[in-house]
């Protein structure tokens, strides 16, 4: 569907135009003309497939039809600051041509800060982008009803990554500020029994749209290579040195790994940042803003980096320490492919890991390439999974049905070169 086949508002047009938004995505095209209706909705669709634009769209729509200014009408709750700051940023660029404006109320600054952000809400902003925890600090300091008292719209983004982060009691405290009359909409990658309480709790007769629960884009090359821990940063740099990737992220399980890592890379010549919760927030937008402009080439970053960083283009990611479940996994790997462009992603596996692996390699549907690491990196370990399993894709090969072996000699035909970034349609 084209954008402009939904009768929109000129003014938001014009903006679409000029972000040269033409064709709706399938989550788009579907859940548009739901909120358009008035309902409740819950919508689960993967990372990377245009949520924000599905809510905010007919969100600013209505708005600008209405033409009532100085009054919020939509809150969206998101689980970070960084989420936050890119939602503000979409609602800045959609609306653009129109006269509606918005806040990005979010934690980790000084009282200053504070006061800035509630001197915004006072000001009336037509919607308010916040994160939980600073968002009840202003209302706790404020009167009851002052903020929220003609908001139409209840607006839950990432919605399981805040349950995961325990937002659940501050999302019914807000709430309890909200007028009783209002359409929720909540959005969420996956949909675990939690989310289901939630909108149990907060909603009337929901709609509710699923696309790819769970699951990776389709255009994301995945791989993965069993490696020995000592040999991860001499494949790292094999996998480097034979690709010409221009966007690339990194991903570790501890803030301590990302920082040696990223002194690694560094080391090595690299355009590279760490990115951790340890990092200051001003450095963690300056360090985004480099990255999105290609100052910076290379991101190292523990799972915070995984949700809510919307950067087009980054062409690689690469898990050098596997992601705790396959949700995880999903999240970190949807950063590449994004907006239908082609992705790599690749991932090192450790002995210790191999039972982890084995269901994150069930939930994709056996669509990892399984490698052996290149004969100059030292002893190649085999993919070895639970039996049970049964081949992948349909193949016969036995390697790839039994369980993790030791360390064993490289033969010529398990061979595995790196990854080629020859013909990426996003280079």
């Amino acid at each position: 569907m084209n954008i402009h086949d939904l009768n929109l508002s000129p003014s938001l047009s014009e903006g679409l135009d000029a972000m040269r938004f033409e064709k709706a995505t399938p989550i788009q095209e579907q859940a548009i003309p739901v909120i358009r209706g008035g309902k409740d909705l819950i919508a689960c669709a993967q990372t990377g497939t245009g949520k924000t634009a599905a809510y905010l769209i007919p969100v600013i729509d209505k708005m600008v039809r209405e033409n009532k200014r100085g009054q919020t009408k939509a809150l969206v709750l998101v689980p970070t600051r960084e989420l936050a700051l890119q939602v503000d940023q979409s609602v800045e660029a959609l609306s653009y041509f129109t006269e509606i404006g918005s806040i990005a109320v979010f934690g980790g600054g000084d009282g200053v800060d504070f006061e800035r952000q509630r001197r915004a809400m006072d000001n009336g902003a037509e919607v308010v982008v916040a994160t939980p925890g600073r968002l009840i600090s202003i209302l706790k300091a404020s009167s009851k009803g002052k903020y929220f008292s003609h908001l139409e719209y209840l607006i839950l983004d990432e919605a399981d990554r805040m349950l995961d982060m325990g937002f659940h009691q501050d999302i019914l405290t807000i709430i309890s500020f909200l007028p009783n009359e209002r359409q929720n909409l909540l959005f969420s990658a996956t949909m675990p029994p939690n989310i289901r309480k939630l909108a149990k709790e907060i909603m009337h007769n929901p709609s509710e749209i699923s696309l790819s629960i769970a699951k990776p884009a389709e255009k994301i090359k995945q791989s993965a290579y069993a490696v020995l821990p000592e040999q991860k940063d001499k494949l790292l740099d094999t996998l480097l040195s034979n690709t010409q990737y221009q966007s690339i992220i990194i991903f570790c399980s501890t803030k301590s790994s990302t920082s040696k890592l990223g002194s690694r890379m560094k080391k090595k010549g690299y355009s590279v940042a760490s990115f951790s919760s340890d990092i200051e927030q001003g450095d963690r937008e300056r360090i985004m803003l480099d990255f999105k402009s290609r100052m910076l080439n290379m991101l190292v970053g523990t799972d915070i980096l995984a949700r809510g960083i919307d950067v087009d283009g980054i062409e690689l990611v690469v898990n050098y320490d596997l992601p705790s479940d396959a949700d995880d996994y999903v999240h970190r790997i949807g950063r590449t492919a994004r907006a239908e462009r082609d992705g790599t992603a690749i991932t090192f596996v450790e002995p210790r890991d191999m039972r982890k692996f084995s269901r994150i390699y069930d939930m994709v549907d056996k669509r990892i390439a399984l490698e052996t690491v290149p004969s100059e990196i030292g002893e190649a370990i085999e993919f070895r999974l639970d039996e049970k399993r049964g081949p992948s894709n349909g193949k016969s090969s036995s390697s790839n049905n039994r369980r993790f072996s030791g360390p064993k000699s490289n033969r010529s035909q398990n061979k595995k070169r790196p990854p080629s970034a020859d013909g990426r349609s996003n280079s």
